[in-house]
This record gives C-alpha cells, structure tokens and sequence, in this order.
C-alpha cells in the first residue's frame, strides 16, 4: 500500500479528489478506454494499446495498491491520475537506475470530455505536485510519446523540465516538488 497524506481533497467547483476504490475500476477502465480513442480520433498513437485491451499499467491492482486517485464531482468521474512511489518495469524502462528513491511516477492523467475545457488537466498535475504528500519524494516524473507537441508544451508551461528521449520514441519530463 502507497504512503501518502491528502493535503487537499477540493480541487475545484465541488470536485474532490479521493484515492480511487475497486468499485470505481470499471468507471476509471471506461474512462481512459474513451480519452485513447479520442487521442487516435486526433492521430496520436498514445495509450492505443488500451484500445487493444493490454493495460501496460495494471489499472485494477494499480488501484487495489493505493496508486490511482479519482477526481469526482458528486459521484461523476471527472478524472483519474495514477501516481507510483515505486518505478514500475515500464519506468525503469524509460528511466534508468538512477533517481527512483525520490521519485513519484505519474501515469494516466485522464479528463473526462465532459469536463473537458475548464483546465482540469492542470488543476490535476497541480494537485499531484501540492494536493498529497508522499514522504521523502522530491521529484514527479512523467512520460509521453513522441509525437504529442501539445502535451510536450503543456508539460513545459506546467513548469516540468524536458530530460531527455528514450530510445523508443518516448520523452521524459522532471519536475522538483517539496518533501515537506
């Protein structure tokens, strides 16, 4: 089970975040089932293996270990984030060796196209930064394809520095948050 203290639980206009539950699986599996579809609608290749039905990241045991937290207003889904205090294959993948004590791994940022518009993406990441706190970690580390210049630039004015490609098309972003 994840380490973790929820230093802030409204992110915005009644939407709370909590730490999802098993129940939530099949809303959070839709979810992100939709926002690849509405990726490829757009051309790109990210998250498409959910399309395929492969779940490189293990949503449900994701969920089981403390890793996934949903955003809800009342009881509607209106985001999802997994965030991991341990690399996973896939990040050490991406990663390397180095630096994974202090890191926090942020995987399927997701925003329902309802609430889409209204600049949750951010209030999310925003959250992963200063709405939970995760003991000794000082750093979030993400990754995104390629091809994603939007994504890229949204990461950049999020304030999260470029580190770099992985040999698979894959770009790394970092970004220092406070351990305290």
């Amino acid at each position: 089970m994840s380490s973790f203290t929820i230093t802030n639980e409204m992110l915005t206009d009644g939407i709370r975040a909590c730490p999802a539950v098993y129940e939530d699986a099949e809303a959070i599996t839709g979810l992100l089932v939709r926002t690849a579809e509405w990726l490829r609608y757009r051309g790109s290749t990210q998250w498409s293996g959910l399309l395929e039905g492969q779940d490189t990241h293990d949503i449900t045991g994701s969920i089981e270990s403390g890793h996934v937290f949903v955003f809800k207003k009342d009881e509607e889904l209106a985001a999802v984030v997994m965030l991991l205090t341990e690399p996973s294959e896939w990040d050490r993948k991406l990663w390397g060796e180095d630096g994974h004590g202090e890191s926090v791994y942020l995987h399927r940022l997701a925003v329902s196209r309802r609430f889409a518009g209204q600049g949750l993406g951010a209030r999310v990441l925003q959250w992963a930064e200063t709405g939970i706190h995760f003991p000794e970690k000082t750093r979030i580390r993400l990754d995104c394809v390629a091809d994603n210049d939007a994504l890229h630039s949204f990461y950049r004015r999020m304030g999260y520095e470029f580190m770099g490609a992985d040999a698979s098309g894959y770009h790394l972003f970092e970004k220092e948050i406070s351990a305290e």
